[in-house]
C-alpha cells in the first residue's frame, strides 16, 4: 500500500466527505481546512461541514425524489454525512432536517477521531504544489480569491459566479401560536416527523399584498461591482421572487395548498409562511424559502408584517454571499480530474452542483476515485442510471453548446433531478399483474419514479459490491 497521502482542501460537506471515503478505503489523508485561521462571509464556525443557508437536506422519500434516491445511495455507499445527518435530524414533514451545531459537531468529531486522517488548519493560498500528486480541491462557494485567482490561471477559463441568499431564523418562543398553527402540507409524516412539523403564519389578501409591497420597497443590499451576476433559480431572494411578479410568491414558497388554519378551519388562507424546526431542542425554526438580500434594518420590520411574527426575535437574519464555480464540463474528466493536471480533482458546489446532499455525494464520489488510483486502481465511475451517475455527468459532460456563442455550454447548478437520468428502457413502466388497462396521469408519473429509483437501486447497489436485497416472501 502507498502510504503518500491524498490532500483534500476544504472541510465543508464535500471536503469531510471526500476525505471521509479516502480514509475508510485504507489510505491516509491530509484534509486542510481554512476556518480557525481566516473565516468567511458566511461561516459563524470553525467546525467542519458547518451548514450556513438551510438545515434541510429536502426529501428523504427515495421511491418518489430524486434527492430522496441520491440519500439511499450515499448511505450504501458508507457516507459520513448521511450518517451523521440520521443522528442529528429535527421533525420536517417529509424532508430529512438536521440541528446545524450537533451535526457539525458530529462530522468534526468523526473525522478528528480517524486514524487516517489529519487536520491541518490552514489557507493553501493558490493550487495545490505539484508534490501533491493525489489531491482534491473541494472548497465549496466561498473560494479563497486567491485560490479563485490560480484555479483561473491554470485553467484559462473564467469562473463564472451568482450569490446565494440565507433564510432567518427565529426564537420559536417568539412566535405567535394563538395566530400560527402546526401542520405538515398535506398532514405529511417524513423521517422523525409527526405530520405537524412545521409552523404557519396565515395571510389574507390585504396582507399579502401590503408585505409584497413592503418587499419591493426595502432597503437591499446591492453589489454593483457584480452587476449581471445570475442568481441560482431554486434559492432566490424573496424580493427577487416579489419583482418577477405579485402572485410568484403565493405559487411558491407561500403557496396556501395542504394547509388548513387550525384556529379558523372554515377560512382559506390567502398565502402561508412557513417555518421549519432548526435545532434539536426546537428552540429555533428558519423561514422556508426566506433567503433575502434585504439590508438587516429592513428585515426584521418587513417580517413582523406577518400574522403571527409580530413580535418575532431572530437569532439570525438574512445574509448574502457570493458562490463561485468553474466550467467543469469543459475543464474535468469524467472522474472529476482536472484535465490539464492528472490527479487534481474537484468536489462540491465549485464543481456547479448545487445543494448540500449534492456537494457530499460529489465528494464521496472524488474520494473514492482519488483512493483507487493511490491504490493503483482505475477509477470505477458509477452507473448513470445510479443518482451518483446522474449527478456526476450532469457535471462533466452532455451541455449543449450554444450557437451563437461558440464554445459556451448550457451548463448551470442544478440540484439531483428525474430529468438528468437516462429514460427507462420500453415496457419498463407496467401495472401490477391482474390490474388491466395503462397507467395515467399521475399514477403514470409515480409509477415512472418507482421504475428509475428501483432500477437505480440495484444498479447502485451492484456498483458497490453489494449484495442484492432479500426478495419478500
Amino acid at each position: 500500500m502507498n502510504a503518500t497521502p491524498v490532500h483534500v482542501i476544504g472541510g465543508g460537506l464535500a471536503g469531510s466527505e471526500a476525505a471521509w471515503q479516502v480514509a475508510q478505503a485504507g489510505v491516509p489523508v491530509i484534509l486542510h481546512e481554512m476556518r480557525g485561521v481566516r473565516g468567511t462571509d458566511a461561516h459563524k464556525t470553525d467546525g467542519l461541514a458547518e451548514l450556513v443557508c438551510s438545515n434541510s437536506f429536502r426529501s428523504d422519500d427515495a421511491e418518489l425524489n430524486a434527492v430522496g434516491l441520491l440519500h439511499a445511495e450515499m448511505r450504501l455507499a458508507g457516507s459520513l454525512i448521511m450518517a451523521c445527518g440520521d443522528a442529528h435530524q429535527v421533525p420536517a414533514g417529509s424532508a430529512l432536517a438536521v440541528d446545524r451545531d450537533g451535526f457539525s459537531q458530529a462530522v468534526t468529531a468523526k473525522i478528528a477521531a480517524h486514524p487516517m486522517i489529519t487536520v491541518v488548519r490552514e489557507e493553501v493560498a493558490g493550487l495545490p504544489p505539484e508534490d501533491w500528486d493525489q489531491a482534491i480541491i473541494a472548497t465549496g462557494p466561498l473560494t479563497a480569491p486567491s485560490l479563485a485567482e490560480a484555479i483561473a490561471a491554470e485553467t484559462g477559463q473564467d469562473a463564472l459566479a451568482f450569490f446565494d441568499a440565507i433564510a432567518p431564523i427565529v426564537h420559536t418562543d417568539t412566535i405567535d401560536m394563538d395566530i400560527a398553527w402546526h401542520q405538515s402540507r398535506y398532514d405529511k409524516v417524513g423521517p422523525g416527523g409527526t405530520g405537524k412539523d412545521y409552523i404557519n403564519c396565515p395571510m389574507n389578501e390585504a396582507q399579502y399584498n401590503a408585505f409584497i409591497d413592503a418587499l419591493l420597497a426595502g432597503d437591499k443590499t446591492e453589489f454593483k461591482q457584480w452587476e449581471g451576476t445570475p442568481y441560482f433559480d431554486g434559492c432566490l431572494p424573496i424580493e427577487v421572487m416579489a419583482e418577477r411578479g405579485r402572485e410568484t410568491l403565493r405559487h411558491g414558497p407561500m403557496k396556501p395548498m395542504g394547509l388548513t388554519n387550525a384556529h379558523r378551519p372554515d377560512e382559506k388562507p390567502y398565502a402561508v409562511v412557513q417555518l421549519r424546526q432548526d435545532n434539536a431542542l426546537g428552540t429555533l425554526y428558519n423561514m422556508v424559502g426566506f433567503q433575502t438580500k434585504l439590508r438587516y434594518g429592513a428585515q426584521a420590520d418587513i417580517f413582523r408584517m406577518i400574522p403571527g411574527l409580530q413580535n418575532a426575535e431572530f437569532a439570525r437574519l438574512g445574509g448574502i454571499h457570493r458562490n463561485t464555480y468553474i466550467n467543469s464540463p469543459v475543464l474535468l474528466g469524467p472522474d472529476l480530474t482536472l484535465k490539464s493536471r492528472p490527479g487534481l480533482r474537484f468536489a462540491g458546489q465549485i464543481t456547479g452542483c448545487e445543494g448540500y446532499v449534492e456537494s457530499a455525494a460529489i465528494g464521496l464520489l472524488a474520494g473514492r476515485f482519488a483512493a483507487a488510483e493511490r491504490r493503483g486502481h482505475t477509477p470505477d465511475l458509477p452507473p448513470q442510471t445510479t443518482a451518483f451517475g446522474a449527478l456526476l455527468g450532469h457535471i462533466t459532460g452532455g451541455h449543449l453548446i450554444a450557437d451563437d456563442e461558440p464554445g459556451k455550454r448550457s451548463f448551470q447548478p442544478m440540484n439531483i433531478n428525474f430529468g438528468l437520468f437516462p429514460p427507462l428502457p420500453d415496457g419498463a413502466v407496467r401495472k401490477p399483474e391482474g390490474h388491466q388497462g395503462r397507467f395515467r396521469g399521475k399514477d403514470k408519473a409515480m409509477a415512472k419514479k418507482r421504475a428509475v429509483t428501483a432500477r437505480a437501486i440495484a444498479d447502485a447497489r451492484a456498483w458497490l459490491g453489494l449484495e442484492a436485497p432479500i426478495a419478500a416472501e
